[in-house]
């Protein structure tokens, strides 16, 4: 983490240093092409970067919870590798959770005669 920093403030010195330099030679039409080149390269580099990061932490993320579901009792077990279900299975454990939501909502909307 310590490099991100420095690469930050790496790209805004180049920018500021093309910027200058662009200003100097008169912003030539072949400087700006090349900028916009550089600029959709380093877009498209970005985004398997980012995609990358993301799937990472979602994977992280997914073995974090499926622990905590490993462990608590009475849990569903079967939910530990949801994400390697069928698209049949996921709708069935969606309408299972579904159905547990609707119920909790019903169950907390009657009135309480204890009360």
């Amino acid at each position: 983490m310590g490099l991100r920093p420095a690469l930050a403030l790496t790209l805004l010195v180049a920018d500021l240093a093309w910027v200058v330099f662009s200003v100097i030679v008169g912003f030539p039409n072949r400087l700006e092409v090349v900028f916009q080149t550089l600029v959709a390269g380093l877009t498209f580099a970005l985004v398997f970067v980012i995609q990358h990061t993301q799937a990472r932490q979602q994977a992280a993320t997914q073995r974090k919870l499926a622990e905590i579901l490993r462990t608590l009792p009475g849990a569903d077990n079967a939910l530990l590798t949801l994400e390697h279900a069928s698209e049949h299975e996921l709708q069935a454990a969606t309408d299972s959770h579904r159905a547990v939501r609707r119920e909790a909502l019903y169950e907390a909307a009657e009135p309480n005669p204890e009360a």
